[in-house]
């Protein structure tokens, strides 16, 4: 077998290795631990987003859905080495917050300004952005529990919060102007 590209982050020529058998997985900077570790529910998380985030994007054709994806694997290997300060591994960015700020604002300048609050739904891209928005919410919850039992980098608990303004925000753009079903309190 020929040694690894600079350019290959992984190479798997064996997708099962049995070593998970047992309840018991790696972390990225090789230590074993339990599959119910927290920081393995909080990358399974995020990659439970990550597939969401795909299934949008084949409905919505968005070129920043694309950088997200990247972003969220990012995210998973951050999340799979126990976080040190300055310890050269791969983390989320504050560079990676501010882009999807930037997202957050352009998209958001073309919308009507809210009324109340939205009901999920409407076109198919929209009801799937959505969806990745209610998970994204639920891996952050995860993350910050991951976080009050080991060390977890805070720019990436920051990241998971703004993805989700952000997909939230695709999700009314992905709707015609004036197309959204808004909530009706009592309005059943």
């Amino acid at each position: 077998m020929s040694p690894r590209k600079p350019d290959e982050p992984v190479r798997l020529t064996k997708i099962y290795t049995r070593g998970g058998d047992k309840g018991q997985t790696s972390l990225g900077d090789g230590s074993r631990v339990s599959k119910l570790d927290p920081l393995v529910r909080a990358y399974g998380a995020v990659d439970e987003l990550n597939s969401l985030v795909g299934w949008a994007q084949v409905e919505a054709g968005d070129p920043r859905l694309q950088r997200v994806q990247n972003d969220l694997f990012d995210l998973g290997a951050d999340l799979s080495v126990p976080y040190e300060e300055d310890d050269g591994k791969l983390r989320v960015t504050q560079a990676q917050i501010d882009a999807l700020e930037r997202d957050c604002d352009e998209v958001n300048e073309r919308l009507e300004p809210l009324k109340s609050f939205v009901l999920p739904g409407g076109t198919e891209a929209a009801a799937r952005l959505h969806l990745a928005r209610a998970v994204c919410r639920r891996a952050e919850s995860v993350a910050l529990w991951a976080a009050d039992e080991r060390p977890v980098n805070p720019v990436a608990l920051v990241y998971l919060n703004r993805l989700s303004d952000l997909l939230f925000i695709l999700a009314r753009a992905a709707n015609p102007p004036g197309d959204e079903t808004l909530w009706k309190p009592g309005g059943s």
